[in-house]
């Protein structure tokens, strides 16, 4: 009996080991071309029309002033931040990421039993290109890519609408990252 368990053991061991020394798989690499070493990431552009009728539901477009000054400085010290790419100017770039912000939405996502708003979902909404600065032709391009944050008006977490906002940009900025570095 003792033998049967040691054995077993043994082969659980070997079994971990194997694993152990394969690995998953996972890389925190960048799946860049190695001829991509820096980016210059494009001041955004505000292309929200405030005064454009949407529907009957949702009557106006949102934004608040500043809005791409801030997601352009997010996405900025995200590439610092990730360091797969160096973030140089226009002239010395690689790559640049071109960029336009193209809606701001708040949408209630939960009611209360007295029809007060007890959770919003804030999103930002842009659409951009990835230009390869040496061949002038464009790497990719995304239309209506997002960041999001859903925050509670009432209750243990509750939220500012300000601090959403900042979530969201920095929801925002982590995607577009990703986007740039993983997914060729």
């Amino acid at each position: 009996m003792q033998k049967f368990f040691s054995k077993r053991a043994n082969t659980l061991l070997l079994i971990f080991v194997i694993n152990f020394l394969a690995g998953c798989g996972y890389t925190t690499q960048s799946l860049l071309p190695p001829s991509f070493k820096t980016i210059y990431v494009d001041n955004f552009k505000n292309s929200i029309n405030v005064a454009d009728e949407q529907s009957n539901i949702r009557m106006y477009r949102g934004y608040l002033p500043g809005m791409e000054t801030n997601i352009t400085r997010a996405v900025r010290d995200r590439f610092l931040l990730d360091g797969n790419l160096k973030v140089a100017t226009e002239e010395h770039a690689d790559i640049i990421l071109r960029a336009e912000l193209i809606d701001y939405r708040r949408d209630v996502m939960k009611y209360d039993i007295n029809n007060n708003v007890e959770e919003y979902r804030v999103k930002l909404i842009v659409n951009m290109t990835l230009e390869d600065t040496k061949t002038g032709k464009v790497v990719w391009e995304e239309k209506g890519f997002a960041g999001e944050t859903i925050y509670d008006t009432q209750g243990q977490y509750v939220k500012s609408e300000d601090s959403a906002v900042t979530d969201t940009i920095a929801d925002l900025a982590r995607r577009i990252v990703e986007r740039t570095i993983e997914a060729w």
